[in-house]
């Protein structure tokens, strides 16, 4: 009963979070604490509970150390002008009737480049919202194209902290699964193409305010060398240099763009790794973000909920709902199984990086009971519960980009990329798990 209680005032402390607009690392704070006080009156000593919470830590810092070098990314990568030649260059190459197509492919590179869905949101992404409105495209159908192009690279590209993540809670390895990502987002990805290229020829572009372009251009010095740390993170992974290293050196590159190409000083390029980028005018609305701090939240969130998981899977609470998902899979199969925890942990604990966890704690035991490798593991997560989260409004990894692409849910339908993912590997995962069909 007092697990019941404790896990009702964590819902209802998420909730208020919500509506309140407070951070959800609050609420996971309140659940460790009511967690590791069920389980003090279940009998454990605190020095168990201590060791339960701390189980979990060490995948965590593997993800929280590339977290900080992405917080530092996505604020060097505005300064250096690495952003800006993408969108100036990507944008420019725009065709007016292919405008909706080519801005899912735009904001697709970007995503694989930098490997997060709200960096490119934020940036590309308001740019081309401009754009649409400006030239008579429907939003919604823009803002689709956009939301699916950046979650292709939050998915699947070896950049994103959520792949990361997801090899972490499985223990694989992040190139493999980016790999075997590739081959089952094929499918979805050639549905998407010609999904947007028939609402493209729907909604063509007809006129463009490129004040927005100018600025960017005319702000940047936009020359090759504001493409070397995009280059270096694309093709030191293809040499199977380390991810990590491989920032460390994009990070390196962004410095010396900054300073050398820019005309930034030294101690207001550190700046921007810490604080991000903050430009002035018309640019301010497009391009300021970034930093250590822009990963503030996650950085307490991430550590707190795989603390919190610890503790549930120690003191026995999540046992029962193992054995209940156990008997559900022996009905519906493991995917299927996946797909509907992933849809309700998105609904209750609305934020992607606690439902990938979850996700973890819940099913890892299922899986391994069937026989399924952890291979297969990881790639039913990122094929569910990573886009899934993506669909549900009230989620955070649904509700920012809305907000940040000024639309609602009227842009949910067009998202292609985001249900064509799961349905898709639905139905073709035996090609590549035989066994578990």
């Amino acid at each position: 009963m007092e697990l019941v209680i404790a896990l009702v005032v964590f819902l209802g402390a998420m909730l208020f979070c919500l509506v309140r607009g407070a951070a959800l690392s609050w609420a996971l704070a309140l659940g460790l604490v009511l967690f590791s006080a069920v389980g003090l009156q279940r009998g454990f000593s605190l020095k168990a509970i201590t060791s339960m919470a701390w189980s979990k830590m060490p995948k965590t810092m593997i993800v929280l150390r590339i977290l900080f070098l992405i917080g530092i990314l996505t604020g060097l990568w505005r300064s250096c002008g690495t952003i800006a030649y993408f969108i100036c260059i990507g944008v420019r190459a725009i065709s007016p009737p292919l405008f909706v197509l080519l801005a899912f492919l735009l904001t697709a590179l970007l995503s694989y480049a930098l490997g997060t869905s709200f960096g490119v949101a934020s940036t590309a992404g308001v740019v081309l919202m401009a754009l649409a409105r400006s030239g008579g495209v429907d939003p919604a159908v823009a803002a689709g194209a956009i939301i699916s192009g950046t979650y292709f690279g939050d998915r699947g590209a070896p950049t994103s902290s959520c792949a990361s993540l997801v090899a972490a809670l499985t223990e694989t390895e992040l190139y493999r699964n980016v790999k075997m990502m590739h081959r089952t987002a094929l499918l979805p990805y050639v549905i998407s193409l010609a999904f947007f290229t028939v609402l493209s020829l729907r909604n063509p572009l007809v006129a463009a305010d490129g004040s927005l372009l100018d600025a960017l251009s005319g702000s940047f010095s936009l020359s090759v060398w504001t493409l070397l740390p995009a280059l270096v993170m694309l093709l030191l992974p293809l040499l199977r240099v380390p991810i990590w290293i491989a920032m460390l050196v994009s990070v390196a590159a962004s410095c010396g763009v900054s300073v050398l190409a820019q005309g930034m000083g030294v101690w207001e390029t550190l700046r921007v790794c810490v604080l991000g980028y903050a430009p002035e005018g018309v640019l301010a609305e497009v391009l300021t973000g970034g930093g250590l701090i822009s990963m503030l939240t996650v950085f307490l969130m991430l550590p707190l909920a795989s603390m919190m998981g610890g503790v549930l899977e120690g003191i026995g609470a999540l046992d029962a709902l193992r054995e209940r998902l156990a008997s559900v899979c022996a009905r519906l199969g493991l995917l299927p199984t996946m797909a509907l925890v992933s849809i309700l942990c998105s609904m209750v604990l609305c934020n992607q990086t606690i439902v990938l966890i979850m996700l973890q704690q819940t099913m890892s035991r299922v899986y391994r009971d069937a026989g399924a490798s952890n291979e297969e593991f990881a790639m039913d997560i990122a094929n569910s519960g990573v886009m899934i989260a993506g669909l549900v409004p009230w989620c955070i990894a649904c509700a920012v980009p809305l907000q940040m692409l000024g639309v609602g849910v009227e842009a949910l339908p067009f998202s292609i990329l985001l249900y064509s993912t799961p349905i898709c590997y639905l139905f073709t995962k035996k090609r590549f798990y035989p066994k578990e069909a």
